[in-house]
């Protein structure tokens, strides 16, 4: 079993390296965080983490190919692995389409534009001749890295959408479906076998990361709260056959949308978060968490991943994960 911690880039730097430390600490093996647009860059933080720890692997969950173009990509993955003493996994995918309108970017061509990305890095950071005469990357004899790696980088595919699954199982190292809810997992599966099929790999070629969003306290009131907030901001942007698992649509975001992001009032967006909505994650006491994830188990699961909010005080919630639910799950 692999156990990882998921957080967001929206908090002040020092704090990552506090939970990092708690994290490697408790045992986990893996210390993600995301690069969401216009908050705090994970690069930076990344690097700050890898200097702040010894032996915990960390990772980008994810970078675009929109906003950060892939040659960056693989400087940045093989400089923080260098940094790190080869703990570094970068995590990619396509980015919400939603977010990428605040800036006015065309998201066209969302696969290719991965599958490209993947085999451009892959090529970098191994060291090799990275030119290519793709749909997206047209690159000549000149993409080469003026470096030396001192590995061919993992990369994890996050993914939502079928096709997207596939890939994960095709041409990546790793996967980071977003579970929402955490069930999910019996949906996601199928895709991702068909990506191994077609590669002609098999499940043990590959690290699925069970992504889970969780809330963790013994005052239920005050984790829901916390797993609503971050359900407020991102449930617009999930899309409908995620939505339809839990019986819901798009439209019934569109007030707590406009609630947030239009108008910037976040206690409002809260209280129009529905109990069929915090399905979404798990909100609750460790023995709520585990309860939730045996079924996760029951499929195969050997890699849980907890992301945030994580609870209203996210230290005690790791410590607490660490104590209770990573010695429960790791004999599994």
């Amino acid at each position: 079993m692999k156990f990882s911690l998921r957080f967001n880039n929206d908090l002040p730097v020092r704090d990552y390296i506090t939970y990092a430390q708690a994290a490697e600490a408790a045992g986990f093996d893996q210390f993600w965080v995301s690069d969401d647009l216009l908050l705090r860059s994970a690069p930076v933080i990344l690097s700050a983490v890898a200097m702040a720890t010894e032996v915990i692997e960390i990772g980008s969950c994810v970078l675009n190919p929109y906003t950060l173009h892939p040659a960056e990509m693989a400087m940045f993955a093989a400089t923080l692995d260098e940094l790190s003493g080869g703990r570094f996994n970068l995590g990619l995918s396509a980015g919400a389409e939603d977010f990428m309108r605040w800036l006015g970017l065309d998201f066209t061509f969302p696969r290719s534009r991965v599958v490209e990305s993947v085999k451009a890095i892959n090529r970098l950071t191994s060291n090799e001749n990275a030119a290519m005469d793709g749909t997206v990357l047209q690159w000549t004899k000149e993409a080469w890295l003026r470096f030396t790696a001192e590995r061919r980088v993992p990369i994890y595919l996050g993914a939502m959408s079928p096709r997207m699954l596939e890939e994960i199982g095709a041409i990546a190292d790793g996967g980071l479906p977003l579970l929402f809810p955490p069930e999910h997992y019996a949906n996601v599966l199928p895709h991702v076998e068909r990506g191994l099929a077609r590669a002609a790999r098999s499940a043990d070629d590959i690290d699925l990361a069970a992504c889970i969003w969780c809330s963790v306290s013994q005052d239920r009131l005050a984790a829901e709260a916390m797993l609503a907030d971050k359900i407020a901001y991102y449930g617009h942007a999930l899309s409908p056959m995620i939505l339809g698992q839990l019986g819901l649509s798009p439209e019934d975001f569109e007030p707590i949308r406009r609630a947030y992001h239009v108008d910037g009032d976040v206690d409002a967006a809260r209280q129009l978060v529905t109990p069929a909505m915090l399905r979404i994650g798990i909100a609750g006491t460790t023995k709520t968490l585990i309860e939730r994830l045996e079924a996760l188990m029951a499929l195969g699961v050997d890699h849980l991943s907890f992301g945030p909010p994580l609870g209203p005080d996210a230290l005690a919630a790791i410590r607490a994960i660490g104590r209770d639910v990573i010695p429960y799950f790791a004999g599994h």
